[in-house]
């Protein structure tokens, strides 16, 4: 045929044969673009995650910070707490030494002994409170390591020594006081034989 360009069987294979790569080129390219969207898809959702644990995590770190101040407090309070007790068992503990000199207030040292034992058990578990609360600031500072949460931390701890050493001086002032108590039983059985 004149005026067309003759094509041979090898130029048809050709043309066909770049037919098929496109097609197939086409066919990598919306593979490739499903699985870019997958991955925005995934990125997006990761994200979200992210944000929501980020958002908990906050959260959690606040209620830390919370905990490990309140628990302070409380470990201070306590101390403060146990030191009254303290200083009522030793008014009380004086009290019976002054009611001592007269044997007919056998009553009175021993109700002031009875204020002494029950300040002193006041003053233990004001002491136990405050190692409670020093305990939990502890465990809250072990989970973040924040400066004044440090800080808290050691005066939680120092509040729970102090308290401690109240409580151990209230014991010994009940006992003392418990000794007086005794005194004054004694010296009333001797004023009763006269």
């Amino acid at each position: 045929m004149p005026g067309r360009p003759h094509r041979s069987v090898s130029t048809f294979a050709v043309a066909d044969g770049e037919s098929r790569k496109g097609s197939e080129v086409s066919q990598s390219l919306e593979e490739i673009s499903e699985i870019i969207l997958e991955l925005r898809t995934e990125l997006t959702q990761i994200r979200e995650t992210y944000k929501g644990v980020s958002k908990s995590y906050v959260m959690a770190l606040s209620a830390l910070s919370d905990l490990t101040i309140h628990s302070s407090d409380a470990a201070k309070r306590a101390a403060r707490s146990t030191e009254q007790s303290k200083i009522a068992a030793m008014n009380a503990m004086v009290a019976a030494k002054e009611a001592l000199a007269d044997p007919s207030l056998v009553k009175v040292v021993e109700a002031a002994v009875s204020a002494a034992i029950a300040a002193a058990l006041a003053a233990v578990e004001s002491a136990a409170a405050a190692a409670a609360a020093a305990a939990a600031a502890s465990a809250a500072v072990a989970h973040q390591a924040e400066a004044s949460l440090l800080t808290a931390s050691a005066e939680a701890a120092t509040a729970s020594r102090l308290a401690a050493e109240a409580a151990a001086e209230a014991v010994k002032l009940s006992t003392e006081a418990q000794q007086v108590a005794d005194e004054a039983r004694k010296r009333a059985a001797l004023a009763l034989k006269k």
